[in-house]
């Protein structure tokens, strides 16, 4: 019987190969063969979860051709990956992808590090900073006062908590841009917001348009569901979107969906001005593509002078286009898992419906949390407090690696939670594989992109500060030595740090 789940072809992992930067050579100024540096590409990849674990690889002749390479060198590495415990074959049922015992599954998405593994590495995989006390007990002691009604209940409310709706739509509704609790869901955090959103509208084979780079958990989430991603390449640096190309890519592709982060956008930083949402609007409302407006990091403008733009859904007043998800995660803790979709009350209505056969509602306590926030003024004090550490958090990064790491390149953005960085030359992929042995954790740009783009980039959440970002800028730059040594798999050794 055959232990692997899923196929990758030939061509599809030929591309994410070709994308990776070859190995630097060794002390010896020598570069590893042809074989050995195929074989230790193939490993990156299952590393990183782009190749998923109990893939089956091409046949050795299928892939050779596909890189011009020949039958030989293909087997060759296969035999090295067999060797070192990442592939398993069997007559008549090819050759799949494994990791060797003792090895974590490595995650297709980005995933917060174990607790237990704290103590010796410093975890710069997912951008959460920790709750802002006292005001997460404050919210939670608020909400079991207010329990006691909702406990004589069925406890189901799949459109949400009543009194968290309206609260939400009015907040929609001070800033300007009307809005009934008729046109409000609350879910499961923007997580579960844009998987209801994507089966509602993006069904398996369709096309989703998306930014080049985009938050890698919602990549994955759309490819699980069968989508194919159209990616639209960011205007250079902090600049936000380039319309000349959206607009191209709305007319010839039809993208029934387009999922676009306008808040200092995830991974890299920009936030979209007034106009280009203005334009993108238009440009979506002409091509009959409905968009998807993740706002999730829209509170956290880290400059007090800078005044935020319009939201998106304000320039669609007939609600026709656009559909808005936002999240307390992000801004407050994501240990709170709500989220909320802001859209056309027929859109809210199907959302709903299709609720009976996911996850009938999201937890009343936690919407109670989250309501008593709102309508105490406890939210606008834990957010400041939120923006405060993580201003304070982004100047120390900033410091630290400009100064441990100077030919690394990046713009500092003016509010959200990342740092998009170019490695001076260096692969992001193996940036990352080293980092994990000398005690750092951080996602390679590849996460970020579609088809294995930005393997010259990482990301850098700002969600640590004073002594461990010094100490991560200094890890980092011990695994860009590693990267740019050569030096192989298995050395180098995480020292233990505490805060």
């Amino acid at each position: 019987m055959a232990q692997w789940t899923s196929v990758m072809g030939a061509a599809q992992l030929a591309r994410l190969l070709k994308s990776q930067q070859p190995r630097p050579a060794g002390p010896d100024g020598r570069r590893p063969p042809v074989y050995r540096a195929l074989a230790d590409g193939i490993r990156l990849l299952v590393l990183e979860g782009r190749v998923p674990v109990a893939a089956r690889l091409p046949a050795e002749r299928e892939l050779a051709l596909a890189l011009a390479v020949s039958r030989t060198t293909v087997a060759a590495a296969y035999e090295a990956l067999r060797t070192e415990g990442f592939l398993e074959s069997r007559r008549g049922a090819g050759s799949w992808t494994v990791v060797p015992a003792g090895n974590p599954l490595p995650a297709r998405g980005l995933e917060p590090l174990p607790p237990e593994a704290l103590g010796s590495m410093i975890d710069l995989g997912t951008a959460a900073l920790p709750a802002p006390e006292p005001w997460l007990t404050r919210a939670v002691q608020g909400a079991l006062e207010e329990l006691p009604p909702y406990a004589h209940t069925h406890g189901d409310y799949p459109a949400g908590l009543p009194a968290l709706r309206s609260m939400i739509a009015e907040r929609y509704t001070a800033r300007g841009i009307p809005t009934m609790p008729e046109q409000i869901m609350v879910t499961t955090g923007a997580m579960g917001a844009i998987d209801a959103i994507c089966h509602l509208f993006g069904g398996r084979g369709e096309r989703i348009a998306v930014e080049s780079p985009s938050y890698a958990n919602i990549l994955q989430l759309m490819r699980e569901a069968g989508a194919r991603l159209v990616p639209v390449a960011m205007a250079e640096g902090l600049a936000g979107w380039d319309l000349d190309r959206w607009r191209q890519v709305l007319r010839e592709a039809a993208p029934r969906i387009a999922y676009v982060v306008a808040d200092f956008h995830n991974p890299t930083g920009a936030l979209a001005d007034e106009d280009q949402r203005r334009r993108l609007v238009e440009a979506a409302r002409s091509a009959g593509t409905v968009l998807v407006v993740d706002e999730t990091m829209s509170e956290l403008c880290l400059e007090p002078d800078l005044e935020m733009p319009r939201r998106m859904c304000g320039f669609d007043p007939a609600g026709s286009t656009v559909i808005t998800v936002g999240s307390a995660s992000k801004a407050f803790w994501a240990g709170l898992r709500i989220g909320w979709v802001r859209a056309a009350p027929d859109v809210i209505r199907s959302l709903v419906a299709a609720r009976a056969y996911a996850d009938l509602g999201t937890p009343v306590l936690e919407q109670l949390a989250l309501n008593w926030l709102f309508t105490t003024g406890g939210w606008e004090k834990a957010v400041e407090m939120r923006r405060g550490q993580a201003r304070g958090n982004r100047d120390a990064l900033v410091a630290a690696v400009r100064r441990e790491l100077p030919t690394w390149e990046f713009q500092v953005p003016d509010g959200g939670l990342t740092l998009w960085v170019r490695t001076g030359g260096l692969s992001g992929s193996r940036i990352a594989e080293a980092g994990e042995r000398v005690g750092v954790r951080v996602p390679s740009g590849p996460r970020f992109g579609v088809d294995g783009a930005f393997e010259g980039y990482v990301r850098l959440p700002f969600t640590v500060g004073g002594a461990v970002a010094e100490e991560a800028a200094a890890r980092l730059a011990a695994a860009a030595r590693l990267v740019e040594t050569g030096t192989p798999a298995g050395n180098g050794t995480p020292r233990t740090f505490v805060a």
